[in-house]
C-alpha cells in the first residue's frame, strides 16, 4: 500500500509526483486545495518517500500501485493532477480507467509514443552508467542536481526527495527508468484526448527536461486546455513558484466545480 497525505474534505485532487520527489513536493499546494474546498490526496509513489521499494518497481508496477490506490482508497472519481514521471504513471493509469478521471492538470510531462528522453535519463538507462550515478550520488549532489533546474528548492526538499536514494532504494529508480521505453504509449494514442475532460497545462518556462514545447502540443492535441507558463520558473515548478501555481490551480478548479 502506497504512503499517502491528504487535507480536506470534498471531490478529491489527486496528486502524483515524478522523480526524484515524493508527496512532499505537493505541500504548498495542498492547503490551498483544501481550503477551497477540496480535498487534496498525495500518495508517494513505490520506493519513494515513505513508501516501500516496489519489487518490481517498474512502469507497469507504478500503473498498478497508483490504480490499487484509489481502489482502496474509494477515491471514485478524481482530479488527476501529475508531474514529470508522475504524468506517464498518472496519465497511463488515466487512459485505463477513463470513467475515474474528471479533469486533468499536467505539469513539466509527456505522454507521448514518439518521445525522447533528456540527457539525465540516458544516463539512467544505460547499464552500469546508471548505477555508477546513483551509487555515487549523495545528498548534497542531488541538492545541486536539483538546484541546476529549479533554484527554488531548499535544503529540507532535498532532505525529502534524498529518502528515495537510501539504503539501496535507489535501484527502484533505475528499474523505472529502464521500464520507460516510450513505444509503449503507441496502443495509447488517441486515448487522452478521448476522455475529453478539461485539462490544464502548467509548465515552467525555462524547464529543460521536459520544454514547453511539450506543453504546447498537449495543448493542440487535448480538446479543452488551458496552459500557464511560469516565467522563470524550471522543471520544479511547484517549488520555484507556489503561489503562482496554487493559484492556477485553484483558480482551474474553481472553473469545474460543480
Amino acid at each position: 500500500m502506497l504512503h499517502h497525505t491528504e487535507l480536506g474534505d470534498g471531490e478529491p485532487v489527486l496528486m502524483v509526483h515524478g522523480f526524484p520527489e515524493s508527496s512532499y513536493m505537493w505541500r504548498d499546494l495542498m492547503e490551498p486545495v483544501a481550503a477551497a474546498g477540496w480535498r487534496a490526496v498525495a500518495p508517494d509513489l513505490l520506493g519513494f518517500g515513505d513508501s516501500p521499494l516496489g519489487d518490481p518497481s517498474s512502469w507497469e508496477a507504478q500503473v498498478e500501485a497508483l490504480g490499487e490506490f484509489h481502489s482502496s482508497g474509494g477515491l471514485g472519481q478524481v482530479v488527476l493532477c501529475v508531474h514529470d514521471w508522475g504524468g506517464l504513471i498518472g496519465l497511463r493509469w488515466a487512459c485505463e480507467n477513463p470513467e475515474s478521471i474528471r479533469a486533468l492538470i499536467i505539469s513539466a510531462s509527456g505522454f507521448f509514443s514518439d518521445g525522447k528522453w533528456h540527457g539525465l535519463a540516458d544516463v539512467m538507462r544505460a547499464p552500469g552508467d546508471g548505477e555508477a550515478l546513483v551509487e555515487g550520488l549523495t545528498e548534497e549532489s542531488l541538492g545541486a542536481l536539483l538546484t541546476q533546474s529549479s533554484p527554488g528548492i531548499g535544503p529540507d526538499a532535498v532532505a525529502e526527495y534524498w529518502k528515495g536514494f537510501e539504503g539501496g532504494r535507489g535501484r527502484g529508480a533505475l528499474e523505472l527508468y529502464r521500464s520507460g521505453d516510450f513505444e509503449k504509449l503507441v496502443p495509447y494514442e488517441g486515448k487522452l484526448a478521448a476522455l475529453g475532460v478539461p485539462a490544464l497545462l502548467l509548465w515552467g518556462e525555462t524547464d529543460p527536461f521536459a520544454p514547453v514545447a511539450g506543453a504546447k502540443r498537449f495543448e493542440s492535441e487535448l480538446p479543452d486546455t488551458r496552459l500557464v507558463v511560469v516565467e522563470g520558473a524550471g522543471h520544479f515548478v511547484f517549488e520555484d513558484a507556489p503561489d503562482e501555481c496554487a493559484r492556477a490551480v485553484t483558480g482551474f478548479l474553481a472553473e469545474i466545480a460543480p
